[in-house]
């Protein structure tokens, strides 16, 4: 299966170990394009200047969707970030609202908090994604 790992860049380290793991189990993964940056430099996350010219000036956003087009599906890597359990960022639900478009798998490797505690999880359960608890081995 061809899968995009995709999630906050603030974990894009997990994500590399996640790609390592899933082509073991014989899975075509792609990373995110942009990842680079944030695997040099753990802050860029954070530096929304920085951040903004790079993904304008790399088109990162619109090859990122493209990637997702050519993927079977995606595995959202959402651990916990800014005191939210499951954490998913705007970016990540934009790809994951392609996949959805696109008829793409889409695999949450946590679950995500209830959609009465933060407004985004709604939107999350309404595209139906497969929590598979840390269990790469349930990406069929």
């Amino acid at each position: 299966m061809k899968i995009m790992v995709i999630g906050s860049m603030a974990f894009v380290k997990d994500m590399v170990k996640i790609q390592k793991q899933l082509e073991k189990h014989g899975h075509i993964v792609f990373l995110p394009i942009g990842s680079e940056p944030h695997l040099k430099d753990s802050l860029f996350v954070d530096d929304l200047e920085k951040n903004l010219e790079f993904c304008i000036k790399d088109n990162i956003m619109r090859r990122n969707f493209n990637q997702v087009e050519k993927s079977d599906g995606v595995l959202v890597v959402n651990h916990k970030r800014n005191n939210t359990d499951g954490y998913i960022g705007i970016s990540a639900l934009l790809e994951m609202g392609i996949a959805h478009h696109l008829g793409k798998k889409i695999f949450l490797y946590n679950n995500v908090p209830n959609y009465n505690s933060v407004r985004w999880a709604h939107e999350v359960m309404i595209m139906q994604p497969t929590i598979i608890n840390g269990d790469l081995k349930k990406i069929k």
